[in-house]
C-alpha cells in the first residue's frame, strides 16, 4: 500500500505529538493547526498514553484476561502494550490492528513477542470491525471463545455521528466473551471555557476530531461494568503512583475508563 504523505493521518500526527520521528510535513502541519488551538495537546497525549500503560498492567493483572486486541495501534512507542503485559505475564497473545501503512511497516518491531507469548499485526480499518474479527491471523493468535482485553485508545474522537460510531464497535462488544474488558480513551472539551470549546472546535473539526462530553463519552459502555473509578481524566485514572504534579483538567481533556463484560 502507498503511503499518501500529502494527507495527514493519526496515528503520524499522535506521533509528532509525542516527538516521534515518523511524521510527514502534512502530519505537523495538522499538528500545528491543532496546537494553536489547544496548546497542551502535546500534554495530553503524553497523559493519553500513560493511561494506556496503566490500564494495560491492570487488565495484565486480572485472572483470566491473557488476551489482547489493541485497534488503532498507532506507530510502535516503547513500552508498547505487549512489553507492558508481557512483562507482568510473559505469556500474553497480542493482536494490533491500524490503518496506516507506516504502522505496518513497523509491524516488526510490534511482532517482538516474548518467547511465551505471541504478537500479530492485523492491518485493517475500524469501520470495517467485521474484516477484523474475521481476519486469519487474529484467529490464529486469540481465542475469541476466551476473555480478551479490547483496546481503543485515542481512536472513537475520530468517528463522526454520522458514522455511528456505536454501530462500529457493536460487533467487535459482542464477540468478548464474559469476563472480558473494553479500556477506551476520548478527547471532550468538557473543561475548556465555552467560547474557547467554539474555537477549538471549528478547528479540530477540521483535522477530523469529534470531541465528546462525558455524558457521550459514557453511553460507549452501556451494558457493561465499569471498573473502579469509572469514568475519569487519563491523567487521573488510577495515577496514584504517577508524579504528584497532576496537569490540569483544561490541560488534558481526555477521558479514560475501562469496563468488564459481563
Amino acid at each position: 500500500m502507498r503511503i499518501d504523505t500529502t494527507i495527514a493521518h493519526p496515528a503520524r500526527r499522535y506521533d509528532y505529538f509525542l516527538g516521534g520521528k515518523d511524521n510527514f510535513a502534512a502530519d505537523r502541519a495538522s499538528g500545528d493547526r491543532i496546537l494553536a488551538a489547544f496548546p497542551t495537546a502535546r500534554t495530553a497525549a503524553m497523559e493519553n498514553r500513560r493511561f494506556m500503560h496503566r490500564a494495560a498492567r491492570y487488565l495484565a493483572g486480572q485472572a483470566g484476561i491473557g488476551q489482547f486486541l489493541d485497534i488503532g495501534t498507532g506507530i510502535p512507542t516503547s513500552p508498547n502494550l505487549h512489553e507492558v503485559v508481557q512483562d507482568i505475564a510473559a505469556q500474553s497473545r497480542v493482536v494490533y490492528v491500524d490503518n496506516d501503512p507506516i504502522v505496518l511497516a513497523h509491524a516488526r518491531a510490534l511482532l517482538t513477542s516474548a518467547p511465551e507469548g505471541a504478537t500479530a499485526y492485523v492491518d485493517a480499518d475500524l469501520r470495517r470491525p467485521n474484516d477484523i474479527l474475521t481476519h486469519p491471523d487474529l484467529r490464529r493468535t486469540i481465542d475469541l471463545s476466551r476473555p480478551v482485553a479490547l483496546t481503543l485508545i485515542a481512536v472513537l474522537h475520530f468517528i463522526p455521528e454520522s458514522d455511528n460510531p456505536r454501530e462500529l464497535i457493536a460487533p467487535l462488544i459482542h464477540a468478548l466473551a464474559p469476563g472480558s474488558y473494553l479500556t477506551l480513551s476520548h478527547m471532550t472539551y468538557d473543561f475548556l471555557p465555552p467560547a474557547a470549546a467554539v474555537e477549538a472546535n471549528q478547528v479540530v473539526n477540521a483535522e477530523a476530531f469529534h470531541a465528546r462530553s462525558k455524558a457521550e463519552f459514557a453511553t460507549f459502555f452501556d451494558g457493561l461494568e465499569l471498573v473502579d473509578p469509572g469514568i475519569q481524566l487519563v491523567s487521573e485514572w488510577r495515577s496514584e503512583d504517577e508524579p504528584e504534579s497532576r496537569p490540569a483538567p483544561i490541560e488534558v481533556g481526555c477521558y479514560g475508563a475501562v469496563a468488564r463484560v459481563p
